[in-house]
């Protein structure tokens, strides 16, 4: 998938040099919903939905950690 992700966008980069702006903005759009594709793909999961686990934005006390 990354692959079709880099070769859209290496076409979008041709096209534009070539002067095929329509075309180039068309293969931008490709590979922009091809990149959303990949990214719901690697992050959905049906256990923990969009939660990323090993992100952990809460805020605790390290443990081991004595209170006065």
């Amino acid at each position: 998938m990354m692959a079709a992700i880099f070769a859209a966008l290496l076409l979008a980069f041709v096209a534009g040099w070539f002067g095929r702006a329509t075309i180039a903005v068309g293969l931008v759009l490709v590979c922009f919903f091809l990149s959303i594709g990949l990214f719901l793909f690697e992050v959905y999961s049906p256990q923990t939905g969009f939660r990323m686990p090993w992100l952990q934005t809460e805020h605790s006390a390290p443990t081991g950690v004595a209170r006065s």
